[in-house]
């Protein structure tokens, strides 16, 4: 061990470091919901996907990217599949042919209709082990930290 790195750093980052738990959070609710969510085949990222599709008017992928985080990239391969199930269709924005739009299929509708109650089951399972803590007070934390300012 040396004299510039102690075991009290490690120690440090594995007490306070906002990032390493909430990573650590992050993984072990995405496991909860994606196997609650396979017996419909979707991960709980497809499923959060879809659901941000569920708007009267179809959106553009930089508004789906911006709310789920993601860069256009990663949202792009992250469509694909869904594409290829016949859940969604991406359309060129009649309006800007540059931009894509984005639109919930009646399938996927369907497979929303079926999945929202998974959804929502897991979900009370996740707030009763919260144990009546104020869930709008970390809704809001986590929010701050997602769009700051």
């Amino acid at each position: 061990m040396r004299d510039d790195l102690p075991l009290a750093t490690t120690h440090e980052v594995r007490d306070r470091c906002l990032c390493l738990h909430l990573q650590r959070a992050a993984r072990a609710i995405g496991r909860r919901f994606d196997e609650a969510l396979k017996p419909v085949g979707l991960t709980n990222g497809q499923y959060s996907l879809l659901v941000s599709l569920n708007r009267p008017e179809p959106p553009r992928i930089g508004d789906v990217a911006a709310l789920l985080a993601m860069d256009r990239t990663t949202l792009t391969a992250n469509l694909k599949p869904l594409e290829r199930r016949g859940l969604l269709t991406i359309l060129p924005d009649t309006k800007d042919k540059r931009s894509r739009r984005l639109t919930l299929t009646e399938a996927g509708r369907d497979l929303l209709v079926e999945a929202v109650p998974i959804w929502r089951a897991t979900h009370d399972d996740v707030d009763s082990l919260l144990g009546g803590r104020d869930d709008a007070a970390l809704r809001g934390d986590l929010l701050a930290l997602t769009f700051p300012g």
